[in-house]
């Protein structure tokens, strides 16, 4: 899940892609590190954190630690999560700050509840829109990571995702998810007239709505097409298409994972949850 500092190409899975030779040749390039450093600058700045005091975050697909790099460098304390093993020694034997750990974020975040002060992420949600097994389910590995994300971070937190989206529709799905775990936030985008320079920063708060940060360089342009809001109110029962899926096993399911979340008492989920009955005559 390394993020680079340049859009990628779905080569397969990040775990293949990102072998030792991939690596260690883009954490060696001076123009990869400058942009990377360049967008975690960025990103850890959306997050709004407070100057009195140290915070620990969380960086998801940290690759080879270049991002921790500068979390390190602004005196925070970080946890980086990757799928590539390369990428990983790499940071190792850069001697990084942060702690790392191997995962798949597919599989979701695996830390207590309220943990992390904020979460960034470069480069690396948008591996999740990718189905590189037969049992991959893009929307189903994205809400899990966003769901376990949403409990590992503190009440009143931030998380900012820098991604390169494919296309509107991953973009939809991306968002869609975000808003079922119950994040609220939208997506900044920067420097939207420039090919070259426009990034996407999906910037979701946790627990409370917060207002969304300006994108740069967005001064002469109008800002509603640039900064996509979204709350976590009714609407995030719908799927792309528009269509509701209350009521349905999956609405049922985040319901009572809501619920066991704020320590109330739920029945197991079994293969009835959600089924319909049969009318009675």
């Amino acid at each position: 899940m390394a993020g680079s500092g340049r859009r990628p190409e779905h080569r397969g899975p990040p775990e293949l892609f990102y072998d030792e030779a991939e690596a260690r040749k883009y954490t060696q390039n001076s123009r990869v590190v400058e942009i990377q450093s360049q967008m975690s600058e960025r990103a850890v700045e959306l997050l709004g954190l407070p100057e009195d005091r140290a915070c620990l975050l969380l960086d998801v697909g940290c690759g080879s630690g270049l991002s921790g790099d500068y979390i390190s460098e602004e005196g925070h304390y970080w946890i980086g999560m990757d799928i590539s093993p390369a990428m990983l020694d790499v940071a190792v034997e850069r001697e990084v700050e942060g702690d790392l750990l191997l995962a798949d974020v597919g599989h979701g975040i695996p830390f207590r509840p309220g943990m992390f002060d904020g979460c960034i992420s470069i480069s690396a949600v948008q591996w999740l829109c990718n189905a590189d097994k037969k049992s991959h389910s893009p929307p189903k590995r994205l809400y899990r990571f966003f769901s376990t994300l949403y409990t590992a971070l503190a009440r009143g937190s931030r998380a900012v995702l820098q991604l390169y989206p494919e296309n509107s529709e991953q973009l939809e799905l991306i968002t869609a998810q975000a808003m079922r775990a119950g994040f609220t936030g939208g997506m900044v985008v920067d420097y939207p007239n420039s090919a070259k320079a426009k990034k996407f920063f999906l910037c979701l708060f946790v627990g409370t709505s917060g207002t969304l940060p300006k994108g740069l360089g967005t001064e002469c342009a109008s800002e509603e097409p640039h900064q996509a809001k979204f709350t976590n109110e009714r609407t995030r029962f719908r799927n792309v298409k528009g269509k509701s899926v209350k009521k349905s096993r999956d609405w049922i399911l985040e319901k009572k994972e809501r619920r066991r979340r704020q320590g109330k008492e739920v029945r197991a989920d079994t293969k009835y949850t959600g089924r319909k009955r049969r009318p009675r005559f």
